[in-house]
């Protein structure tokens, strides 16, 4: 995140508050002055609340969050807008319709026929209707896009809202505050900090106090999304890396099988063999066994004719 100094919050106007009789006593806490019927906000202040609330949408961003931009005033429309977009946020820049978000699966369904509108013009599908037709939806385009085109993509609710002027947005808070989803916002001097949950004591009026704020945010909402991002890559190399240790380990079982395998079959070839040679000795065994018998019987026979042929010469 980008970091800011007092100097540049002072050099924004982020310190003029709203005249004193237009106070809310719950801001005494963060006002420095009154100067000229007026009252000063106490930058020191700011600037902590600032961090705290910038730190802890860096972290509901990090964790996979979404945030909702809201700021109707007519100066802070664009500045909305643009930094909504610049984060891949949602925004709402236009007057925001009740139950919003607390009634989200009836809006939904106008974001559905937004969405439906939008690709039918696209397809060139309207041009088969008649002129008056193709008006009727074409102004029923703009209607939806006017209020909703900030949000037509959110399937959702947000995880958490920023919020410029939380008093004039009350009807915003309020249903978050009812849902149970956190508010970052600009609080100025007549309004209530307590209806919040990280309020940004600051100049909710000043075109420059709005974008200083709104850029800090948008700055820590991105910041976020890289934390998240590079936690996803740290997440897929590690699963990678546990993946390429299992097959490892898995080849080297199969390698081992592969082995034994091997190593059993050629110890029943060598088994085999043994046996093999086993006969062909007791074999060779007999035979010679049998050779020798007949060697024994042919010299006893040809002892016993010349024994006889001695014999019958006396």
């Amino acid at each position: 995140m980008k970091s800011v100094t007092i100097q540049d919050l002072f050099d924004a106007g982020s310190h003029f508050g709203h005249p004193s009789r237009r106070w809310n006593p719950k801001m005494t806490k963060y006002i420095f002055a009154k100067r000229n019927g007026s009252h000063i906000i106490d930058l020191s202040k700011t600037l902590v609340k600032l961090e705290e609330a910038l730190t802890f949408m860096e972290d509901v961003i990090s964790k996979g969050g979404k945030c909702l931009f809201v700021g109707t005033k007519k100066h802070a429309q664009s500045i909305i807008k643009s930094n909504a977009e610049r984060s891949d946020s949602y925004y709402i820049n236009q007057r925001w319709l009740g139950g919003l978000m607390t009634n989200f699966k009836t809006i939904e369904k106008r974001l559905e026929r937004l969405v439906e509108l939008e690709e039918s013009f696209a397809k060139g599908l309207v041009i088969s209707q008649t002129k008056r037709e193709s008006q009727k939806l074409d102004a029923e385009r703009g209607r939806l896009n006017k209020f909703f085109s900030g949000i037509k993509e959110m399937s959702e609710l947000p995880s958490i809202l920023f919020v410029v002027d939380i008093h004039r947005e009350n009807i915003a808070v309020a249903e978050a505050k009812k849902l149970g989803i956190p508010v970052v916002g600009m609080v100025d001097t007549n309004s209530n900090p307590d209806e919040i949950d990280y309020p940004i004591p600051s100049n909710d009026d000043g075109l420059r106090s709005i974008q200083i704020i709104t850029d800090l945010v948008t700055d820590s909402i991105i910041s976020g999304q890289e934390i998240s991002r590079k936690r996803q890559e740290d997440q897929l190399a590690e699963e990678a890396e546990l993946e390429r240790q299992e097959q490892e380990a898995r080849n080297k079982a199969q390698a081992e099988a592969s082995k034994r395998q091997t190593k059993k079959a050629e110890e029943k070839v060598e088994e085999k063999s043994s046996k093999a040679e086993e006969k062909v000795e007791e074999k060779s065994s007999k035979a010679e066994e049998k050779l020798e018998s007949k060697t024994k019987t042919s010299k006893k026979t040809k002892t016993d004719s010349s024994t006889e042929e001695e014999d019958s010469e006396k």
